[in-house]
């Protein structure tokens, strides 16, 4: 099953037919829980009213609570460089609006950036489900949430068998396939030709992350939605596109981010942290991390 989803196409596969029914009940169920807790491009989502409430705690959901427990995880394994409080710097680089229409504007105004507050800026007590921001800090919780989404659908549906759910590059892979192992395409690009190189994955998560490939024109230089919290500037080091496999998709795209920032590091903190990884640089090398799997060229 194939869909479309937040400007993100996404697949859905099960081990058995029979599964696929409760699958996609899943899936919806999930995505229109984030969709409405997390979306900041909805007025009326509770990220929105959060994101404009500096006055004291606020009382979140169960599925907001979820989902900044995962950014404050991915913040606190990845050194704070996969920081859920860079929303100021996203909007000052005109990201503000959904990507599909970002990427047609022509040029917006680049404003200035500067470095993000951190999670030190996010009082977050999970007994009472509140939530307090400081003042100046904003949520972006985007990335995790989306790799916790298909991290919960696998979750639901792994006692019944095999699944692989993929959203934006994010796949979250639970036991097997109809005929073994699932095979996982390998992509560095939104352009999916088939041709891409494959691995065999059975459980865990693999993400995508990449400076190249949702970027815009901002003051007429190409800009990314990928943001150093060290200094509120999108990603420009030698990496340009990484990914990781982990135990779950969330920890994967915590780290896939967090390799744009670490550069010439990446490797060392992501095999440090007992994952793999296949980091492409902007020259085109090709560098492969911590027992990354054996890459399957499709036969012609």
């Amino acid at each position: 099953m194939n869909f479309q989803i937040w400007g993100l196409s996404g697949s859905l596969a099960t081990e058995f037919d029979q599964q696929m029914p409760f699958a996609e009940q899943r899936l919806w169920h999930w995505v229109n829980a984030f969709d409405v807790a997390c979306n900041r491009f909805r007025s009326d989502s509770e990220i929105s009213r959060l994101n404009t409430h500096h006055d004291g705690p606020v009382v979140v959901s169960d599925t907001l609570a979820m989902a900044l427990e995962a950014a404050l995880d991915a913040a606190q394994r990845t050194g704070g460089l996969c920081d859920p409080t860079v929303l100021p710097s996203l909007l000052a680089l005109g990201y503000d609006r959904d990507y599909d229409e970002l990427a047609t504007a022509n040029d917006v105004e680049l404003a200035p950036t500067k470095p993000a507050p951190g999670i030190d800026a996010i009082n977050f007590n999970r007994e009472h489900s509140t939530v307090e921001l400081q003042p100046g800090c904003q949520l972006d919780l985007g990335a995790s949430a989306k790799a916790l989404v298909v991290d919960l659908v696998a979750n639901d549906l792994a006692p019944y068998g095999g699944i692989v759910v993929e959203l934006g590059g994010d796949v979250a892979v639970r036991g097997k396939g109809p005929s073994g192992p699932w095979v996982i395409g390998v992509s560095d690009t939104l352009t999916i030709t088939g041709d891409e190189p494959r691995v065999s994955f059975t459980n865990g998560g693999i993400a995508t992350s990449s400076a190249t490939t949702r970027t815009w024109r901002a003051s007429s230089q190409i800009v990314n939605h990928i943001i150093d919290p060290r200094t509120g500037h999108f990603a420009s080091g030698p990496i340009a596109t990484a990914t990781v496999s982990a135990s779950s998709c969330v920890i994967a795209n915590a780290f896939a981010t967090a390799a744009l920032l670490w550069g010439d590091d990446a490797g060392y903190h992501i095999a440090q942290a007992g994952w793999s990884g296949r980091l492409v640089r902007r020259d085109g090398n090709v560098e492969f991390v911590g027992g990354w799997p054996t890459e399957e060229k499709v036969a012609p």
